[in-house]
């Protein structure tokens, strides 16, 4: 071993072990999605794993793990993102977003270790992608916790915190990577060993005060009685059915500003409690509950008048053209044109 890789070698080490720990205990958690925790389990152990690399290449010269260790980080971006998104997208779109999200980045990765030669480009498209999950994650935060659905409603604004939390986590992994890249790219990697050594010490620290905040997020018990789940179920029900026939007798679905903000105040209710039970009781957002509303009154249309495509779009309360085809090939399978010659 060599002697630089005193300095080196045990902070990787022990943060990858302490990363492995962390992603045994978050297994335990229950903060309303299965799949937020899975995912944020398997993101620790990447990080375990990556840190272990690390700890191997620079601090034993093992450079058979360098393309699987420069690899790993492509999966860091879409496992934080779709670990917080479990929180936000209805179930029924969310399989399809990490089969999406995933399935590129194993791609990207195989490219890279079957590519005869090496490809330059890696650091660059790494970077790209820290930025564009980043972009991603703000854009979740920025909704707020009423827009956490799928998270107790006592821990909606913790994980709220926590994603921004995530954002701070992911800029310090793109700080220290672009640093440690234009090493590489400036200096043959001269001062690798050190830059490494300085970005695990607060990443270190970091998942050490996480350990420490972890028992207290799985003290509280979140077992339910079946009564106390039959009556959030009927609760559910009740508000879908109130929301329905607010939009049937006003017909506010037809107005293009309408927002998940002003419908639940002329409901007298948190945009939490709406988002809940539209999702819980008809699988899907309140954005695509109001379009059904729309879609059917623009397929009365084609049906029952003459007027174009164009009219039929604005009187039915889209703004966009663009979004009035895309929801009409969703719920009808054709366009509006196909429909109307269908009738």
């Amino acid at each position: 071993m060599q002697d630089t890789a005193l300095l080196v070698l045990p902070l990787p080490i022990m943060t990858a072990l302490l990363g492995g720990a962390i992603a045994a205990l978050i297994l335990r958690l229950d903060l309303g999605s299965r799949s937020a925790t899975v995912l944020f389990a398997f993101l620790f152990a990447l990080l375990s794993f990556s840190s272990l690399l690390v700890g191997l290449r620079f601090g034993y010269g093992l450079e058979q793990v360098v393309l699987i260790q420069r690899t790993s980080p492509l999966l860091v971006g879409p496992l934080l993102y779709l670990g917080f998104a479990a929180f936000v997208i209805p179930k029924e779109r969310f399989s399809r977003a990490v089969l999406l999200h995933l399935s590129i980045a194993f791609i990207v990765i195989a490219i890279v270790l079957l590519s005869p030669r090496p490809i330059y480009a890696l650091d660059w498209v790494i970077t790209l992608s820290y930025l564009f999950y980043l972009v991603g994650l703000w854009r979740l935060w920025r909704r707020g916790p009423d827009y956490l659905i799928h998270a107790y409603f006592d821990v909606s604004q913790r994980v709220s915190n926590w994603m921004l939390r995530g954002m701070v986590l992911l800029s310090v992994i793109l700080l220290f990577d672009t640093v440690i890249a234009l090493d590489f790219m400036l200096n043959e990697g001269r001062n690798a060993k050190t830059l490494i050594s300085l970005a695990s010490i607060p990443f270190f620290i970091g998942l050490l005060a996480f350990i420490f905040v972890l028992p207290s997020m799985m003290s509280a018990p979140r077992a339910k009685s079946e009564a106390l789940l039959q009556g959030e179920r009927d609760n559910n029900v009740k508000l879908e059915h109130e929301a329905r026939e607010l939009l049937m007798s006003t017909q506010l679905y037809l107005e293009p500003d309408l927002s998940v903000q002003r419908l639940s105040r002329r409901l007298h209710v948190t945009v939490r409690a709406l988002s809940v039970a539209i999702n819980r009781t008809q699988d899907m957002n309140v954005s695509q509950y109001v379009n059904r509303f729309r879609m059917e009154h623009a397929a009365d249309l084609l049906r029952g008048t003459d007027e174009s495509v164009a009219k039929v779009m604005a009187q039915s309360g889209f703004l966009t053209r663009s979004n009035f085809y895309r929801e009409f090939q969703r719920v009808y399978g054709c366009s509006p044109a196909a429909y109307r010659k269908g009738k």
